[in-house]
């Protein structure tokens, strides 16, 4: 139960963070849902450093793993949000968006998580 609620605390953390970065001023008339590409690609790239340091480093806490990686990072990443734009971008018409979206975001984030590893390695 203590590790459940310590995910808990890491979850409320991402996903408040993740909510303050939807509010940011952006428009796009094309649809394209460059926010959530990039919180994705953020939360990539910060669980590929938090994965590389548990690697490196065996005695990190358990608990602050699953705090960083299942809470913080689960709260914070929208892949959720990825799913539902996507299908959104394809029932409104606009395929090609919808697929670059794709393409874009499982590119960058694994590129994002390579580097988050390599800046520790």
């Amino acid at each position: 139960m203590r590790t459940c609620m310590i995910v808990g605390i890491g979850g409320f953390i991402g996903t408040i963070c993740r909510y303050l970065l939807t509010l940011l001023p952006y428009t796009n008339k094309s649809g394209f849902p460059l926010i959530t590409l990039l919180i994705n690609v953020a939360g990539a790239f910060v669980i590929g450093v938090i994965a590389a340091l548990a690697a490196k480093y065996h005695g990190i806490n358990t608990d602050l793993m699953a705090f960083l990686r299942v809470g913080v990072c689960g709260g914070f990443t929208t892949f959720s949000t990825f799913a539902l734009e996507i299908t959104g971008l394809w029932s409104n018409g606009r395929p090609w968006i919808g697929i670059a979206y794709i393409v874009l975001s499982l590119l960058f984030s694994l590129l994002a998580v390579s580097l988050g590893k390599a800046l520790i390695s």
